[in-house]
């Protein structure tokens, strides 16, 4: 058999005859049939033909989707591996953003505000589905505040002419103004969103949240410095952090476990010893770590305590707080060392470094001892803490030279059966400017503790006075009382300006009487 008949697709006849006979497959052609040769049957590009020609008349729109230059069957080198990746990963890269425009439409709905997902996109340049007409307003230079169309103010000052004329004071004119000036407030200064909206800001709203938005920008700048460069409530700034980092490093602490106390001046810490370098200083085993509070606002008096102390006087600057922090750190180190010389019981000096001051901590296992106002004493403690109190008031003036200024029962320790002195970083010397009003304040502030916990020997404030300083000032009330320390002190003053120097000590008859139990 040399050939086979093939039937091609008949059309249907146009002339007269049933509809039945044009459809049935039994029918008689009306063409002709065309005779090939075996070889053309088998040929695959008569195959390919075929095949294309179906799928023309059955997905039209597939081929009309499929004639980019890299999906036709034209173009397409299926020997190369990069080809086929990138036409993969492009169909993939198509089916992720469809994804992501379905997820955008289904967040966004129908709300006003809309979040766009443009910067997630798999964007190809060779991908013509890309949105590059679908621009955001946020992505342009419009100004939704401003007009289409500026109109410039001519360099007369207005507008128009008659009735219309328009100046350049124009409330509408400068309302929109104001709302356009809005965007150059600090980025912290929340505007709100007018966009759509005809705002038109009065010139004295403007100017009220302008100079809103200038304070609230000076508060954050201080705040922010404020955090950074000052000892915060149970917190330490950087500089003080490193300072016990490098006391830990070098094994004078073990370790720091915890904060212990805050006050208006210092935050305490408690830390366990380690060893010193040298061999003739002992490191306790528990210690105390006081930092001074680096700024002066919570404590604002400190200047009067030092400039005015022939200790620290050429020392003292007033605008540098600084520098008045360490100096008041010093100053506790050396009124602690004439105390502990002198045998009264306050904490142990081990080291300053700038305005940290490490201590023997007074206490046991990490809790410190309760404070004299915090403790419940019988009677008979109570007498013997109120005549200790009495003996350590007399050799801090007497031995050491020194007047507390902050005596209390808030700064007194009760531990061991005794009480402990702290809080010295304000105590002066007698001959201070005003030391014999610290130390008649000391005294009332005592006499009036013991005289309400039930201490039937305690003196009132100018007995008590008396017998600490040795003064024996006699006056009849407290009025005149105060009024011969402000004589004796202004007599101390006068001397100075005088001879340049303090007076040893005031006139007293005799030495203060000692009083004991």
């Amino acid at each position: 058999m040399d050939s086979v008949g093939v039937a091609a697709a008949a059309a249907p006849d146009a002339g007269p005859g049933p509809a039945w006979q044009s459809k049935c497959p039994w029918g008689a052609p009306s063409t002709t049939s065309i005779s090939c040769s075996l070889a053309d049957v088998m040929s695959e590009q008569l195959a390919k033909e075929l095949q294309l020609e179906e799928e023309n008349a059955a997905f039209p729109e597939v081929v009309a989707a499929a004639e980019g230059p890299f999906i036709t069957g034209e173009n397409i080198d299926t020997s190369s591996d990069l080809m086929l990746a990138q036409m993969l990963q492009m169909e993939f890269d198509r089916e992720y953003d469809a994804q992501l425009r379905r997820e955008e439409k289904k967040i966004n709905g129908d709300s006003k505000v809309s979040i766009s997902f443009e910067n997630y996109r798999k964007v190809h340049p060779y991908d013509s589905d890309s949105s590059e007409d679908e621009v955001d307003w946020q992505d342009t230079r419009h100004d939704p505040y401003r007009a289409d169309k500026p109109t410039t103010t001519p360099r007369r000052g207005f507008i128009g002419k008659g009735k219309d004329i328009t100046t350049k004071h124009d409330e509408v004119v400068c309302g929109r103004k104001n709302t356009a000036r809005m965007e150059n407030f600090a980025p912290e200064f929340q505007v709100g969103d007018g966009i759509g909206m005809d705002l038109k800001l009065s010139n004295q709203v403007f100017n009220a949240l302008k100079q809103h938005a200038y304070s609230e920008e000076r508060r954050s700048a201080r705040l922010h410095e404020k955090k950074e460069h000052s000892t915060a409530e149970k917190a330490v700034d950087p500089k003080t952090r490193l300072l016990l980092y490098k006391m830990v490093n070098s094994g004078m602490l073990e370790t720091i476990t915890g904060c212990i106390s805050t006050g208006k001046e210092s935050v305490v810490f408690h830390a366990y010893g380690g060893k010193s370098a040298t061999e003739d200083k002992v490191i306790p085993p528990e210690c105390a770590i006081k930092v001074f509070k680096t700024t002066l606002n919570e404590f604002k008096n400190r200047d009067k305590y030092i400039k005015d102390d022939y200790r620290f006087k050429d020392r003292f600057s007033k605008l540098n707080p600084r520098k008045i922090i360490r100096m008041w750190a010093e100053k506790e180190m050396h009124n602690l060392t004439r105390m502990q010389n002198a045998g009264i019981p306050c904490p142990q000096v081990v080291i300053l470094k700038k305005h940290v001051l490490v201590m023997s901590f007074i206490g046991q296992d990490q809790v410190p001892a309760p404070k004299l106002k915090d403790v419940t004493l019988s009677n008979e403690d109570m007498k013997k803490a109120y005549y200790q109190i009495l003996n350590m008031m007399q050799q801090l003036y007497r031995e050491c030279n020194l007047v507390h200024a902050d005596l209390s029962e808030y700064n007194m320790l009760w531990h061991d059966g005794k009480v402990w002195l702290i809080d010295v970083s304000q105590s002066v010397e007698p001959t201070h400017p005003h030391g014999l009003e610290f130390l008649f304040r000391d005294c009332r502030n005592v006499s009036q503790f013991f005289q309400k916990g039930g201490v039937a020997e305690a003196l009132n404030e100018r007995e008590l006075f008396n017998a600490v300083s040795g003064l024996n000032i006699t006056a009849d009330n407290e009025v005149d009382f105060q009024a011969e320390i402000e004589a004796l002190e202004k007599m101390n003053e006068d001397h100075v300006q005088n001879h340049g120097k303090k007076l040893a000590t005031f006139s007293s008859d005799g030495d203060p009487p000692i009083y004991d139990e």
